[in-house]
């Protein structure tokens, strides 16, 4: 079994060799628009065949980008239309189901590149070289530079993993250029048996994660001192924005990757924390993708001003941009391969109901979070608890059940089915009958799950 990670490697380069990287950038990033506005007047096509016959000449002779790095170019802007066209194409479908009125808007102009980022092809644009040296390729051919990186991710590029394609990637601020190589490195695969405990990871913004055992081991990760710096951050850059100054734009460039940074650091130690506390573990995660679309939300009244326009509190806004900002997916995908890398294993499950359904008697009600706070009270067995530990149990219930199922057909199901509607209501139907104890693992059995 492999898992894929990212090596980041500083590359150390001469003047000379700085400038043909970053001519090489500056051009493949031209060369993307090109080829973009050239796949936007043939239709918005995404086949790489009929980009290469019209623009492969063009990108020899006026960006002068080697054979391999051209092909790179055509074969990134196809994966670009066609990422476009399968979001447009599930925009209709929610449509149509009344799921959404916003239509989607990607494709009404030709999509433009700004990032210099390069896209290197393993054995072809580049190879490593003994003595930690990689060669790349740029406009006037080859170049061999040193590279200094992580210890564990050289020794894995010079003895154990499989090298796959990388990124020539700029980083402006230190003026450095890195080199992002994919690694497959093989791991030992899982089994039910080797999994012995079970953790339900519930993500959210005032704890950027709570878990809970099947035995009732609760832990919570606050994210109140990181949430601040963060708004610190946004209030920052609304006002540099406002002021459009030269001065200001130069400080927005300096204070660009800092929110980022902030919030990739504290999603790896909180992962980190996660996997050291629960070595071996079966990890649940909550299954968000396309949340948005998929939940119905009840519009608020908005207030209107003296000339009738409606307008947003500023609370709201702020809660809005906390809500649209965060990286939840970052951290459970940080979660899940830092888990098989430790032996354990995470998978996601329905995240439908987990914050608003009580474990101990299973009723369900948004009446159980009153004003939508920490605080989870049942309306119909009077059962109080911290709301954000209620969905972590409600997630450990479930990956339990997966678990079980696991255990007694050897299929397992990483990532639930949300298109098939009949499936998934059979499986919240099957949600409903579970029921919290002391071990839970205990009474599932017991219930012949």
């Amino acid at each position: 079994m492999q898992q894929i990670i990212t090596a980041k490697l500083k590359l150390v380069t001469t003047p000379e060799q700085f400038v043909a990287l970053r001519q090489t950038q500056l051009a493949y990033r031209d060369a993307l628009n090109a080829v973009s506005h050239y796949a936007f007047e043939q239709g918005k096509t995404s086949n790489v065949t009929r980009l290469h016959k019209g623009m492969y000449a063009q990108l020899r002779t006026r960006y002068h980008l080697p054979s391999q790095l051209a092909c790179s170019v055509e074969r990134q802007v196809a994966a670009t239309y066609k990422g476009l066209w399968t979001r447009l194409l599930k925009n209709i479908k929610h449509r149509r189901a009344k799921i959404t009125k916003k239509r989607f808007k990607g494709l009404d102009q030709p999509p433009h590149y700004s990032s210099p980022t390069v896209q290197y092809t393993f054995e072809r644009d580049y190879t490593f070289q003994r003595n930690q040296r990689v060669s790349v390729g740029t406009l006037n051919g080859r170049i061999s530079l040193p590279y200094q990186g992580y210890h564990k991710h050289t020794v894995l590029i010079q003895h154990h993993a499989r090298i796959g394609d990388a990124k020539l990637w700029y980083d402006k601020p230190k003026k450095t250029f890195y080199l992002l190589v994919s690694l497959a490195v093989e791991v030992a695969e899982p089994t039910p048996a080797h999994l012995q405990e079970v953790v339900g990871v519930d993500v959210g913004i005032r704890y950027l994660a709570v878990t809970s055992t099947s035995t009732g081991k609760a832990t919570f990760h606050p994210g109140k001192r990181v949430r601040q710096r963060a708004n610190h951050y946004a209030r920052l850059r609304k006002r540099l924005q406002q002021k459009g100054t030269r001065g200001a734009k130069r400080c927005l460039q300096r204070i660009a990757q800092r929110e980022r940074r902030l919030k990739m650091q504290a999603n790896h130690s909180i992962a980190n924390q996660i996997i050291k506390q629960h070595p071996h573990a079966m990890f649940g995660l909550e299954h968000l993708t396309d949340i948005r679309e998929r939940a119905k939300r009840r519009k608020r009244k908005r207030k209107k001003n003296g000339n009738g326009y409606e307008r947003i509190s500023a609370k709201a806004r702020k809660a809005n941009r906390v809500y649209s900002q965060w990286s939840f997916a970052e951290l459970q995908a940080l979660i899940t391969y830092k888990a098989m890398l430790a032996g354990s294993l995470a998978i996601k499950v329905d995240a439908d109901y987990t914050s608003k359904t009580c474990p101990m008697c299973g009723y369900t009600a948004g009446e159980n979070r009153p004003h939508k706070g920490l605080l989870f009270a049942c309306q119909q067995c009077h059962y109080k608890l911290h709301a954000d530990l209620v969905g972590a149990r409600n997630l450990t219930l479930r990956t339990l059940l997966v678990r079980h199922d696991w255990t007694r057909t050897g299929c397992l199901s990483i990532t639930p089915d949300t298109s098939d509607k009949e499936a998934k209501a059979a499986r919240l139907s099957r949600y409903a009958e579970l029921r919290w104890s002391p071990d839970a693992s205990l009474r599932l059995e017991a219930d012949g799950y």
